[in-house]
């Protein structure tokens, strides 16, 4: 038998190949005659597309074909529901098409020879529009008379939830102090190293074959085969090195028009979009107002909540539906409240869509919630710490839905052991900070440090039928000479695909260098589910175990190769009732606190990030280094998000589309210290114990920066992005 592999930091199995250039992102790959293909956006907010005229452009030296609405058998695509056109404009079979409804929607494709002759062709396509009225505030969206983006959805209501537990009157007559506030983000653009790029050709045998960065090979597949008319077998989706995505890369961007062109032309055809492209072309974190009303006694227990949460989905659903099914969960954050009331809504508008982000919904709910308890701690003299282990959910409480968290929370853990490494001690008076702050010798410089907790699934939810398939071969004679695992799973830079190596090599007892994937291809491997929802790790390592249990009853059989398959199925999990919320919303979470500490510049309101703790409960870790580096990551992005990503979109119009008026952390921003916590508190239901960790990290940082600006200042800071402006800003209206 090997070494236990599980809990070892191998080094990952594409960093040399990344590291010197062999690996091949979308971008870097090139084919025999090869054409180049220009996507036409919109570039209007809302309009009726009445002619598209591709006669000058179409002549163009170079050109080999345009393509339009008519050209798509069925233009529609979505990843929850089918409300996009795949090209809008005239001539579509679908009603509705040849209405632009954000600047982001897309018309033509435009293939030539080369990459130069299909941008100047591109500009050489006329349209005539029909502008319609727009609407670019949800608020406005939701009220009587307002522009109506689709035609089956009344009030551009994409998604309602309601949540009704207790008595909430009640609860407030109980309550000593309420506090109420309103939360606001912005926002958030994925900023990945490698815009969207990608190459289609027809295969050897005879299939339209993409090759694209993507979180899910099969979801591609599905969505270009219902647009083309085709079946599976005619279509292959495979990724090769992607650079990054955090949920910017679930949705459709050139996928479908690729494989139209390639199916078409019966020549390979490539995009690579370029950064402006990429920053207008593709969806943001949803901005997110949230209201809220907390109550509690002196003795501090929390005894009701109220919260109205209103996001911005944009012009389409794309996966607004299921972010805001974690808010309204996340919102009332992990404590026991006895008397809660939650509304929430997703509205459509004429920006941008909103879709999926790393935290998922997540840190617009705990920046209200973490907000909200900082604030009663503070109205009530307590610890924060405190506080929280007076409220938090343990095993057999209930949430706000009136179901308990499954077995094995332990968020209570998490808590006391950030705690612990960031500066507070238990005592028979309670939990409190250990020693005051060591100030900077500048008098107009201030430090604080605040604290914040979070917990969000890990897999799908809300009754989405979870599943995840993997296939295993054992080679060899005599014995095991070298496994193979077909595993369809994205490696998106979080390191997956080195996890499901040590998880093969731990289930078979084989050393690591005798296993062989075959990864992230349609034609080669069965569904594996998204690359998302902190849900790989946990969903794959039940996958693999199962399907090596599988190939050893095979070879015990003396069948050679071996071979096994498994799916595994998640427990089920249900939607919100229409009435009262209650559900069993997820079937495993992951749990993190953070403490920060910052430095606040008094005179011009910069905001300097010293140190954070990190603690995250990640069940059983597989590679520890992996994990110190999610969280690390996480923790830089949830920075830009706080503090500095102030991304402007003015009547549907990004007006920030470049890096140099789009700031995110660099080098010589990120913060000066991080400390990693990982505890593993076995999940009863991971495999091996394991729990995903991969979101957490993000989720409490901007409410504990919010708390550690208050805890130097005495403002609070409600609106993401905290930037130097807003902080100036509020210390002057303050006096300070």
């Amino acid at each position: 038998m090997a070494t236990r592999i599980i809990g070892q930091s191998i080094k990952r199995i594409d960093a040399v190949s990344k590291v010197t250039g062999e690996a091949l992102y979308p971008g870097d790959l090139v084919i025999e005659n090869m054409l180049y293909a220009k996507v036409l956006f919109s570039g209007r907010a809302h309009a009726r597309i009445r002619a598209i005229d591709i006669g000058a452009a179409a002549a163009y030296p170079g050109v080999a074909a345009i393509f339009t609405a008519g050209d798509i058998p069925c233009n529609e695509y979505g990843l929850i529901r089918n409300d996009q056109p795949v090209l809008c404009g005239p001539g579509s079979d679908k009603a509705g098409a040849d209405i632009a409804r954000t600047t982001m929607d897309q018309l033509a494709l435009i293939v030539a020879e080369s990459d130069e002759a299909a941008t100047a062709a591109c500009k050489l396509i006329a349209v005539e529009y029909d502008d319609l009225p727009a609407v670019f505030d949800p608020f406005e969206a939701m009220a009587d008379g307002a522009p109506q983006l689709h035609a089956d959805t009344p009030g551009n209501i994409l998604t309602h939830y309601h949540i009704s537990k207790g008595d909430v009157e009640a609860g407030w007559q109980a309550a000593d102090v309420t506090i109420e506030g309103t939360y606001t983000t912005s926002w958030q653009e994925h900023a990945y190293l490698q815009p969207e790029a990608g190459l289609a050709y027809i295969d050897e045998e005879g299939r339209v074959t993409v090759e694209v960065a993507g979180q899910w090979t099969h979801e591609d597949q599905a969505q270009i085969c219902h647009a083309l008319g085709l079946t599976t077998d005619q279509v292959r989706v495979l990724y090769p090195a992607i650079g990054g995505a955090f949920g910017g890369r679930e949705d459709m961007s050139l996928q479908i028009v690729l494989a139209l062109a390639a199916w078409k032309l019966h020549r390979p055809v490539k995009i690579v979009w370029s950064r402006e492209e990429s920053i207008r072309g593709h969806h943001k974190r949803h901005p997110m107002t949230v209201k809220a009303k907390w109550g509690a006694t002196r003795e501090g227990k929390i005894t009701a909540a109220e919260v109205l949460v209103v996001a911005d989905a944009g012009a389409y659903a794309y996966t607004s539906s299921k972010v805001l099914g974690n808010t309204t969960l996340t919102c009332t954050g992990p404590y026991v409240i006895p008397n809660a009331t939650v509304d929430t809504y997703a509205v459509y508008t004429n920006n941008l869509s909103s879709g999926a982000f790393r935290g998922f919904g997540g840190p617009q709910g705990a920046l209200a919630a973490e907000g909200q308890i900082n604030k009663l701690a503070d109205a009530l003299g307590m610890d924060p710490v405190e506080l929280r282990l007076k409220n938090i959910l343990r095993d057999g409480d209930l949430l706000t839905v009136g179901t308990p968290l499954p077995p094995g929370a332990t968020i209570d853990k998490v808590i006391e052991q950030c705690a612990m490494h960031g500066g507070w001690q238990h005592t028979r008076k309670g939990w409190h900070r250990e020693s005051s702050i060591t100030q900077p010798i500048e008098p107009h410089k201030k430090r604080g440090i605040g604290f914040a907790a979070a917990f969000k699934n890990i897999g799908f939810s809300f009754g989405v039928a979870e599943k995840s398939s993997a296939t295993v071969e054992l080679r060899g004679e005599t014995e095991i000479e070298e496994v193979v695992l077909h595993y369809a799973g994205a490696e998106v830079g979080q390191g997956n695909h080195t996890a499901l190596a040590q998880m093969v090599a731990e289930a078979t007892g084989v050393p690591l260098d005798r296993v062989r994937l075959k990864l992230s291809d349609t034609s080669l491997t069965e569904d594996s589910g998204s690359a998302s929802a902190s849900r790989l790790t946990f969903m794959s390592g039940h996958a693999v175990k199962g399907a090596v249990e599988e190939a050893i009853k095979t070879w015990k059989k003396e069948e050679r190769p071996a071979i096994g398959a498994y799916t595994y199925r998640a427990p089920a999990t249900s939607m919100y009732d229409q009435q009262t919320g209650h559900c069993e919303p997820n079937f495993a979470y992951g749990y993190v606190a953070e403490v920060v500490e910052v430095e606040v510049d008094l005179e011009t309101g910069q905001i300097d990030i010293i140190n954070v703790v990190c603690a995250d409960d990640v069940g059983r870790a597989v590679n520890p280094q992996q994990i110190e580096g999610q969280i690390e990551g996480g923790i830089v992005q949830a920075q830009g998000y706080t503090v500095m990503e102030n991304l402007q979109m003015r009547e549907g119009h990004v007006m920030t589309p470049y890096f140099s008026n789009y700031l995110i952390p660099t080098v010589l921003d990120i913060p000066h210290h991080v400390k990693p916590i990982i505890l593993e508190y076995a999940d009863p239901r991971g495999p091996w114990g394991i729990r995903g960790m991969g979101e957490m990290p993000f989720l409490p940082f901007a409410p504990a920066v919010a708390a550690a600006i208050h805890d130097a200042t005495g403002i609070w800071l409600d609106d993401l992005p905290i930037t130097p402006e807003r902080v100036a800003m509020r210390l002057r209206k303050s006096g300070g």
